[in-house]
């Protein structure tokens, strides 16, 4: 009879055979495209008095003669930048670096005073065009890089990945430095004399300063530093090797092993719970008949099996195993076109799932099927890619996996060695995040995975 363990391990994947149905919308729907970034000036938030805004919101000039230091037009953009990237940047050009050319670039916090260049108060960095200096919080700035005038394009950025803010001019970076601002902060022009004219462009236009490279460049250094980190020769192998003997990949398994045939025996990540090298082995030829079984669409060759070698496995038809293998089942006959087995096959095998909690949801779509001329196109058309098919081999694997008398710890026969590493590597990452104010690019590893296709 099964256990508890085995109606808990079937159970997970149940839900998993599911996370087809949502996986398009978690894809587009990603925190970095819910965050707007600005796309124009703040006409409302700023010191009007000194400047002018054009029509289009995207050009200053300041008009007349400024008669002390607080006559600064300052405007933000019309949001804050986005922190949940790797990096955020805005361009300023200088049509007219005016009397004095008094013209800052920075990021500014909500409440900046309106009345002050960028980096004079507490909160806010600004880049200064008639010295060159860096201002950070006070009036007194300090050696940064060079001038800027009439002609010349300016960019300001943060790089979430180094905490740091980074300005350019004419395409090249002129300097970094540490961002210990904290809170929102807002991307901020600055014009301080007679007939000075900016325009900036939020990214509606190409920059100047090619941010692409830049942003590939800041991967590559994080991608350098992960490789600096000294691992033992044979991990690599070890967790390799333990994910084709977790899934029973027997073949590809041998062939790795004379591949990589080496006299240092792999470092398992976990000795315990049945993981080691002879509880790995277990039923590894059955599971490796079963998965290719399944993964070729021939359920009732694979329900044969399991009746033969794991009769218990199978003896409840109203299991979550046997109802992921009589879904598949139906799958597979809408997959080649036998509509008509299809339904008399659900009417006999799913039919008595309709009711139970849990199931309904995925008998709903499997019946959804039929109801489409081109299924693979429609909302349910994931039950038909062979990504469905591994849930199913994965489940029986991993129930198999469970009868094994040296296996403790359900988990064990859940994930491989190699999946663990992946999970913590995603935990560690969204940390890292956390700990950074939830700055920084959202971590999603099958961007990681996928990278190289890139």
């Amino acid at each position: 009879m099964l256990n508890d363990n085995s109606q808990d391990l079937a159970t997970h994947f149940l839900k998993l055979s599911r996370l087809g149905s949502t996986r398009s919308a978690m894809d587009v729907d990603d925190d970095d495209d819910r965050e707007e970034p600005p796309t124009e000036l703040n006409t409302i938030n700023s010191s009007g008095g000194f400047l002018l805004v054009s029509p289009d919101k995207l050009s200053v000039k300041y008009p007349t003669v400024h008669m002390h230091g607080h006559d600064v037009g300052v405007v933000q953009g019309n949001r804050p930048a986005p922190v949940k990237r790797l990096v955020y940047y805005f361009e300023i050009h200088v049509k007219s670096a005016g009397v004095k050319g008094q013209i800052a670039i920075g990021f500014t916090c909500e409440g900046f005073k309106m009345r002050r260049q960028p980096g004079w108060e507490q909160n806010s960095y600004g880049y200064h065009g008639d010295d060159g200096l860096l201002y950070r919080g006070q009036p007194k700035g300090e050696a940064f890089g060079p001038t800027y005038t009439s002609g010349d394009t300016v960019g300001g950025g943060i790089n979430y990945a180094t905490q740091e803010f980074f300005f350019t001019k004419n395409g090249a970076v002129v300097g970094t430095t540490r961002k210990d601002v904290k809170g929102r902060l807002y991307p901020t022009v600055a014009v301080h004399s007679q007939n000075e004219e900016v325009t900036v462009n939020f990214g509606a236009d190409p920059f100047c300063f090619d941010l692409k490279a830049y942003e590939a460049q800041e991967r590559m250094k994080q991608q350098v530093a992960i490789e600096k980190i000294s691992l033992p020769p044979n991990l690599s192998y070890g967790v390799v090797r333990s994910y084709l003997l977790h899934y029973g990949y027997e073949d590809t398994l041998n062939s790795f092993d004379l591949a990589g045939k080496s006299n240092v025996p792999p470092i398992s990540l976990d000795q315990g719970s049945g993981s080691n090298e002879e509880g790995r082995m277990y039923a590894l030829s059955q599971r490796k008949v079963l998965r290719q079984l399944i993964r070729k669409g021939k359920i009732d060759a694979a329900l044969g099996k399991l009746g033969e070698w794991y009769p218990d496995i199978v003896q409840d038809d109203k299991s979550a195993t046997c109802f992921l293998l009589y879904c598949q089942k139906f799958i597979e006959l809408v997959r080649v076109g036998e509509l008509e087995e299809a339904v008399s096959y659900g009417r006999t095998k799913l039919a008595k799932f309709f009711e139970l909690p849990g199931f309904e949801e995925l008998v709903q779509d499997c019946v959804a099927l039929l109801a489409y001329e081109q299924p693979h196109k429609s909302v349910v058309g994931y039950l038909l890619e062979d990504s469905q098919r591994e849930v199913v081999a994965d489940t029986v694997n991993a129930m198999i996996l469970l009868r094994n008398p040296k296996v403790t710890d359900t988990q064990v026969c859940l994930r491989s060695d190699l999946e663990k590493l992946l999970r913590q590597l995603t935990a560690s990452c969204l940390m890292k995040r956390q700990l950074e104010g939830d700055q920084g690019e959202a971590f999603h590893l099958h961007r990681v995975l996928n990278s190289g296709d890139e």
